[in-house]
């Protein structure tokens, strides 16, 4: 992924984003991607419930992601990635082929609104 300074948004357009803290249940390999990734259940709390999707996080381990509070967008459209149907895109830093998951500095209910 690349910065990419196409166009200017306002603040209306961010607020549409519904950007939600959420606790990762479970996480396997995404068998069927080309590129090396991770199917991960999360849960976003009780208004938005449990969201799947698959991301390519490898450099943590299948272990070291359960339990790990991250934030997600959970209101764009679902993405067919390898048949898998990801609900949810979650949100990291990037540095190089390496992605250092954000999240917030104390552990936080399920469906926290980040804004």
């Amino acid at each position: 992924m690349k910065f990419n300074k196409k166009e200017d948004i306002t603040i209306n357009d961010f607020t549409k984003l519904n950007i939600v803290l959420g606790t990762i249940l479970k996480a396997s390999k995404n068998q069927k991607a080309k590129l090396p990734a991770y199917i991960l259940d999360i849960d976003f709390g009780e208004i938005i419930g449990i969201k799947s999707t698959s991301a390519q996080i490898t450099n943590y381990s299948l272990d070291e992601l359960i339990g790990k509070q991250v934030v997600g967008i959970c209101n764009l459209p679902a993405k067919n990635i390898a048949g898998f149907v990801s609900e949810v895109l979650i949100l990291g830093a990037i540095k190089g082929k390496e992605i250092s998951l954000l999240q917030a500095d104390q552990n936080l209910v399920n469906g926290t609104l980040i804004g």
